[in-house]
């Protein structure tokens, strides 16, 4: 379906020195971080591959006319959704979505003055903000589910060695061992589990994926797909291709409201890893959203592109046709 391969994934939490301690946004400092998370022909060695997720362009403008939230308004949810990798490209969106849809958040954050440079000053209705790390089972109290009716978990880090594994940041310790203990930690309570995970995972020790995989990212996301898959919770795994659009530094929530696809708005959904191509943040973001609510993707694993043309906005009805009509596997 696709040209070429060609990959970024979610980049991990921050570390976190303290557990489960609850921050309130309101009191967070503003912070300049810079969240750059894609993976490169500069670090990864392997000049075949063409792995820049910023290809596409990002359109920001307060005037934009394919503003994928801004212009729909939604009712006050009684969900308490809690976001896990809500500093990544993909885990921002869904934030930021979720804030628009007035969906109550929670998110736990290595670094918790991030949620207030990314997201502003939010009142703590909507937003509540845990100091805490995957990696640490310590981490994980119970007090920080209290309340969860879903959980999106968009964490990851870099397929090759870069600057983003300094602090242990590598696949096996954030993809597998981060989302074992998050699963490990979870309330049976809870309505749905949605997983963002990669296309190719079934396909690892296979050409070309077993290059993507030379560092076990294929292998680890298989196997925190796998550990969830068998943990009795009731799950959703959404698998992207190459991620475009983003990541985004340094804004507030307005920024995320007026970015767009551009013409990749379009969106393709499969089953069985058949799937080859590139995935707008923005569309994975709101796949992650639109599943929670669709009954019939319980524990359905879905791979995820999206191409030019007019795609299917924040319409759960054509959210539905498209999870729907997903060949079988």
């Amino acid at each position: 379906m696709a040209a070429k391969l060609s990959f970024a994934f979610p980049f991990p939490l921050e570390r976190s020195s303290k557990p489960f301690q609850r921050i309130s946004v309101l009191a967070l400092p503003q912070l300049n971080p810079c969240y750059g998370f894609c993976f490169s022909k500069r670090n990864s060695g392997f000049r075949g591959l063409s792995v820049n997720a910023l290809k596409e362009e990002v359109i920001q403008s307060a005037n934009s006319e394919t503003t994928p939230h801004s212009q729909t308004t939604f009712p006050t949810s009684s969900k308490l959704v809690l976001v896990i990798g809500a500093s990544g490209g993909v885990g921002q969106l869904v934030v930021a979505s979720l804030l628009n849809r007035n969906i109550k958040s929670r998110l736990l954050l290595r670094d918790p003055g991030k949620a207030t440079t990314l997201f502003g000053n939010q009142d703590e209705e909507k937003l509540q903000v845990f100091k805490g790390d995957t990696r640490n089972p310590a981490d994980l109290d119970p007090s920080i589910f209290e309340g969860v009716t879903h959980v999106i978990c968009c964490t990851g880090t870099t397929a090759f060695p870069s600057k983003r594994w300094k602090g242990d940041n590598t696949p096996e310790r954030v993809d597998w061992e981060g989302v074992r203990n998050l699963i490990s930690a979870l309330p049976s309570s809870l309505k749905r589990v949605v997983l963002v995970s990669s296309v190719g995972v079934t396909k690892f020790n296979e050409l070309p994926w077993s290059i993507i995989n030379l560092f076990g990212v294929l292998k680890y996301k298989k196997k925190g797909e796998d550990f969830l898959c068998k943990s009795g919770l009731p799950f959703t795994i959404i698998r992207a291709g190459r991620l475009t659009d983003g990541p985004y530094t340094s804004y507030d929530l307005n920024t995320f409201l007026k970015a767009t696809a551009g013409q990749r708005r379009a969106v393709l959904i499969g089953q069985g890893d058949k799937l080859v191509g590139e995935v707008s943040r923005l569309v994975v973001a709101e796949a992650c959203i639109q599943a929670l609510e669709i009954e019939f993707t319980e524990g359905k694993i879905y791979e995820i592109n999206s191409v030019e043309g007019e795609g299917p906005g924040t319409d759960p009805e054509k959210w539905q046709e498209l999870f729907k009509t997903a060949p079988a596997q």
